[in-house]
């Protein structure tokens, strides 16, 4: 399957994993910067009613 035609979450994965590669970002940096954006994320969801309280 070419990225092209890849669902979104996937593309953006592709190029967040290009990014950080590029850059040479540690692994476990990378890991505890994702864990932040995820919850920044989910906050932001939850504001809008769209993410469940419990997750």
């Amino acid at each position: 399957m070419s990225v092209d035609n890849a669902p979104p979450e996937l593309q953006l994965a592709v190029d967040l994993i290009y990014l950080l590669e590029c850059n040479e970002i540690d692994p476990h940096t990378a890991l505890a910067a994702l864990e932040i954006v995820t919850r920044d994320y989910q906050e932001k969801l939850r504001r809008h009613g769209e993410y469940p309280l419990g997750v």
